[in-house]
């Protein structure tokens, strides 16, 4: 099993569960708060790490301001804007949500020193994503008004997280791809912890057994494992595999969601769901490269 497999899969099954994880620790816990500790924690275990590994990083003024950008896109707008709206919208319908980075990912994918060009279907593709995540809001249906405000910052967040893996994977960097990673983190979550308290919350945190296993999982399993795999798929394949996380988290997060938390999703939600996965298997390839599989194999 190739490096690019072995990532994809990790990627896929920790980030599917961790819409969940989301959902059952900014329940109990300030959401900013515990998400700002998440990252700072795994910014300094894999900083050590990458020390011992390659050394002291550089900390030039372009690696600097590499480290910033990366960590404003990836972590302070992410999952700044994705903790806040999972107070407040479903973790199925987040992790909906969140499937579009994966059709963001390709269109963005088309601009800088290393695009990668979309041909007509992957164009339909992108069309259908717009009207999947219009059904997936239901304004007609179960969502209220601030269901759909906190919706779309969950969406916001969806666009920094784009943003920010083109933006790396088109720059340069002197430092190796584990210790921009350890920075990014670092330098997101103490963005997190100031906004926290500008914001005015609490500094207080109540450790429930089930918010102390969601905030384990999350730090361990799918900051520092998931986001290594990711950070190795954005440099080593192209924006297409390294986005297409989207096509298998929702099913994963909507069963859980619907398991654990005896979440719901109305039909228009199902179908924007089922809108979302065709437009990605579109956007992706997947959807021609299994109707080349079929017209190989047909009989006759």
């Amino acid at each position: 099993m190739s490096p690019v497999v072995i990532a994809l899969v990790l990627v896929y099954l920790i980030w599917g569960s961790s819409p969940l994880a989301t959902k059952v620790l900014v329940m109990d816990e300030p959401a900013l708060l515990v998400s700002g500790l998440r990252f700072t924690i795994a910014g300094l275990f894999l900083g050590a790490l990458a020390w011992w590994r390659h050394g002291r990083p550089k900390l030039g003024r372009d690696d600097l301001r590499q480290v910033v950008l990366l960590a404003t896109g990836a972590i302070l707008i992410s999952n700044g804007c994705n903790a806040l709206g999972f107070q407040h919208v479903p973790s199925n319908v987040g992790a909906l949500l969140n499937a579009t980075s994966s059709l963001m990912i390709a269109g963005l994918g088309t601009l800088g020193p290393r695009a990668s060009r979309l041909d007509a279907t992957a164009m339909v593709g992108l069309l259908l994503g717009v009207i999947g995540v219009a059904l997936v809001l239901d304004p007609f249906g179960n969502a209220d008004t601030s269901e759909l405000a906190w919706s779309g910052v969950v969406l916001v967040g969806c666009l920094g997280w784009s943003v920010a893996t083109i933006y790396y994977r088109n720059i340069e960097t002197a430092n190796p791809p584990e210790t921009v990673l350890a920075m990014q983190m670092l330098v997101g979550g103490l963005g997190l912890l100031t906004w926290s308290q500008v914001s005015g919350e609490p500094f207080d945190t109540d450790w429930t057994p089930e918010a102390t296993t969601a905030f384990l999982w999350l730090t361990v399993m799918s900051t520092c494992i998931a986001y290594s795999a990711y950070n190795f798929l954005v440099r080593q394949s192209t924006p297409v595999i390294a986005g297409s996380f989207g096509y298998v988290i929702p099913g994963v997060a909507a069963l859980l969601g619907w398991l654990v938390l005896d979440e719901r999703l109305s039909a228009a939600q199902i179908a924007g769901m089922a809108v979302i996965l065709l437009s990605t298997a579109l956007v992706t390839g997947y959807a021609n490269r299994w109707l080349n599989r079929r017209r190989v194999t047909r009989p006759g």
